[in-house]
């Protein structure tokens, strides 16, 4: 079982700035709980994402002697993709890839065909840097926009993605608009069409619809989640009205119920539970 916090999904929509000793203070508690890896920061336009405008420096400030948790860098373009590069601390680069030609034009300025081409290079980029590249694909259980969504749709995506070697790929669920049933669905079709492509979920919900939601990927076969202590967070660039990524309290609080291991410490996670006030509340 794999768990992703996302601090940096978390905090970038955030209209007043964390200062950088805030930051760096919440992700070094995160980087005690045992996490598998940490979604910190991200390389991007400060002008698109201005909270994320230190991730270098909250990076030079991390403790990364004692963790086994990994780093993973969003990058939106080729250019960023050097930036993180240039970091041997990061092992993950993250790049958005949307199902749906109009977010892909909202979140990167590109078109899909463009993405495509962007991805390839900053696949070679990661093999040449000894760093992975995770592949989301945006939009992963449909869009508000009437762009095309359907299975063989997405099975061509990801036919092209391992074309290019690409290990992880992560199913978003930008805008909240997953259920059981098209979870279900869609996780079971590509694992079963797809082998030797690591599949996780990075699924924005409401409060009462997450537990059933986590509940569907687990038994989909998912063992990849993405979530965010207290459900803060969610895509600026989807819609006015964010939806708030999948608490990290309530996934673990659901694997503990059905008995599912997940290595972690219980009592750092606390402590981290209880600092996310001092970084978020207010900020809005």
């Amino acid at each position: 079982m794999k768990i992703i916090e996302c601090p940096r999904d978390a905090m970038q929509g955030l209209h007043e700035f964390v200062p950088t000793d805030i930051k760096v203070k919440y992700i070094n508690e995160l980087l005690k709980v045992g996490f598998d890896t940490i979604d910190f920061g991200s390389f991007v336009s400060p002008k698109a994402i201005p909270q994320l405008k230190d991730t270098a420096e909250v990076l030079a400030n991390l403790d990364l002697d004692d963790t086994h948790s990994k780093l993973l860098a969003i990058i939106a373009n080729v250019r960023g993709a050097h930036d993180a590069c240039n970091h041997a601390e990061i092992n993950y680069l993250g790049f958005p890839l949307s199902l749906s030609e109009t977010f892909q034009q909202r979140n990167t300025n590109k078109s899909i065909t463009e993405a495509f081409e962007q991805v390839n290079i900053i696949q070679d980029l990661c093999h040449d840097h000894n760093k992975t590249l995770v592949t989301y694909l945006s939009m992963g259980f449909g869009n508000p926009y009437g762009d095309p969504y359907e299975m063989p749709y997405v099975a061509d995506f990801i036919s092209k993605l391992k074309a290019m070697d690409i290990q992880i790929i992560s199913l978003a669920d930008t805008i909240g608009v997953s259920n059981p049933e098209n979870i279900t669905n869609l996780f079971k079709g590509i694992t079963e069409e797809f082998g030797g492509i690591e599949f996780g979920v990075h699924l924005h919900s409401d409060l009462d619809s997450a537990i059933e939601k986590i509940d569907a990927a687990y038994k989909a076969g998912c063992r990849r989640f993405d979530g965010a202590i207290n459900g803060f967070g969610g895509c600026p660039m989807a819609e006015d009205k964010l939806v708030g990524n999948i608490a990290t309290e309530t996934m673990l609080a659901y694997f503990e119920q059905h008995s599912i291991d997940v290595n972690y410490d219980h009592k750092v996670f606390q402590h981290a539970l209880n600092m996310a006030p001092e970084v978020f509340l207010g900020r809005h």
